[in-house]
């Protein structure tokens, strides 16, 4: 099964990933021996802390491209996105061009703060959906208003969002309880994508092929599928 991973943080030097252009090709040569074929780089955008030039961030998306193509027999696409960190007024600059949805799509991957009330999730989804916009909640186990009530994971999804989560949540890298949380989500096919959210390749690697293994042992051929493929082309747009 050749795998997509709408969440990495792989350009060098423009938020807290690949600090260099050798770490981000070792990371997209690890990313091509694990099977993944496509790829959305999603660097931060978070007022205050990652606000790197969007013309840095372009060059540097079309020269790793470039690169990424070369690599193995078929190489990998790349496409570009970004992590937006949540703020009242995000469609207005999505709509001016800003910053980029993922591959140039309808879809928005939007991360939140861990003290945010569900009310003010409920906005921001509410915003983006209004204004036509498809949100992806980035790592839906990191908010406790979400992990510890999944009828606001269920209202969530009702109002438009989709959700992603994190290979290594999964997979137990976070803990118990956080495993805990994403199997019950999978268990009740609230998952609509799972990311790598890779920054580098020792405390936060890519883990998308051991977790789509994972995937089709526990749930099945036809749900790492919809996962991993199906769901991701709807975002970029073939299969």
């Amino acid at each position: 099964m050749i795998l997509t991973d709408i969440h990495c943080h792989i350009l060098p030097n423009v938020d807290d990933g690949a600090s260099d252009a050798r770490e981000t090709m070792a990371m997209l040569k690890k990313a091509y021996r694990d099977g993944v074929r496509r790829v959305i780089v999603t660097p931060h955008y978070r007022r205050g802390m990652f606000e790197t030039e969007q013309e840095r961030i372009q060059s540097l998306h079309l020269q790793v491209k470039r690169r990424a193509a070369r690599i193995g027999s078929d190489g990998i696409e790349l496409y570009l996105g970004c992590e937006y960190h949540r703020y009242s007024g995000m469609s207005k600059d999505l709509k001016r061009g800003l910053r980029p949805t993922l591959a140039g799509s309808k879809y928005v991957l939007v991360e939140f703060s861990g003290l945010d009330s569900y009310s003010k999730i409920r906005a921001i989804i509410y915003e983006l959906t209004n204004a036509g916009y498809i949100p992806v909640v980035a790592h839906v186990e990191r908010y406790p208003v979400l992990a510890e009530h999944m009828e606001n994971v269920r209202d969530m999804i009702e109002l438009g969002a989709k959700v992603q989560i994190n290979a290594g949540a999964l997979l137990g890298k976070q803990g118990r309880r956080v495993k805990r949380f994403c199997k019950k989500l999978m268990k009740e096919q609230m998952v609509h994508f799972i990311g790598s959210d890779s920054h580098d390749l020792t405390v936060r690697p890519l883990l998308l092929r051991e977790c789509a293994d994972y995937v089709m042992k526990k749930w099945g051929k036809r749900t790492a599928r919809r996962i991993f493929v199906d769901n991701p082309s709807k975002i970029i747009g073939k299969r």
